[in-house]
């Protein structure tokens, strides 16, 4: 997998199909929308369109003072590998602030961590690639950035 690059762009050059992917988001965030329908209807967007970018962009929160990231990890269901996720976070200095893991279901857990990464050595990139790399994490997503 190639390693991904991530990118700070004023709003003003953003296309407007990324403006509207953000919406959508903060409609399901703050309750405005109860679902992913009725959030796209109000937007202007079609499901498939928020699906595609849903990933790849966040809002990013004024001023930098915050360093929060949350990541979805896919873990096998295997003894003790959610401790090793969270030593690899703990060995590159980010603090976990919330953790929550689903019920495994065909022998696999997603598990939502919510971290602060001010204290961190080296880049988002590494810990991201890190976590990838350890044995039975399927896989690793960010969800959101602060």
């Amino acid at each position: 997998m190639a390693s991904e690059k991530f990118y700070m762009v004023n709003s003003k050059v953003l296309p407007e199909i990324f403006k509207k992917v953000l919406e959508v988001k903060e409609s399901l965030m703050n309750g405005k929308a109860k679902d992913i329908s009725e959030a796209v209807k109000q937007t202007g967007i079609s499901r498939s369109t928020y699906y595609k970018y849903k990933d790849y962009i966040f809002p990013m929160a004024e001023g930098m003072n915050s360093k929060k990231i949350t990541l979805v990890v896919l873990l096998s269901h295997e003894t003790g590998t959610l401790s090793k996720v969270l030593d690899c976070i703990a060995f590159n200095k980010g603090n976990v602030l919330t953790i929550n893991q689903d019920i495994p279901i065909n022998m696999a857990a997603n598990v939502t961590i919510t971290l602060d990464i001010s204290n961190m050595k080296k880049d988002l990139k590494h810990l991201v690639n890190t976590l990838r790399g350890l044995p039975n994490v399927v896989s690793v997503k960010v969800l959101a950035m602060e």
